[in-house]
């Protein structure tokens, strides 16, 4: 199966706050489903993150402006059920 062919097989709601979900929190904001998708979408290879934390520091959106995100956690505790976690 080719890279740009890959689809999720399933999918659930997030339960607790994680590194994982602050990111995913971060590129469904963007308006993608995850980093996968980001990718094969605007053909990058690689997504800018803090240093420090591992977080996603920079993301294009659809319409070609930017979403800029700090270093610290930006998902609070009542937003982490909205994020949508895929399994492929």
């Amino acid at each position: 199966m080719a890279k740009a062919d890959i689809k999720p097989k399933s999918i659930h709601h997030a339960k607790k706050w994680s590194d994982d979900v602050e990111n995913l929190y971060r590129f469904q904001q963007a308006g993608y489903r995850d980093e996968f998708e980001y990718k094969q979408v605007k053909q990058v290879d690689v997504v800018e993150c803090w240093p420090e934390t591992g977080f996603v520091k920079k993301l294009q959106r659809r319409d070609n402006t930017f979403y800029y995100y700090d270093k610290q956690r930006e998902c609070e505790d009542e937003e982490v059920h909205k994020v949508k976690v895929y399994v492929y």
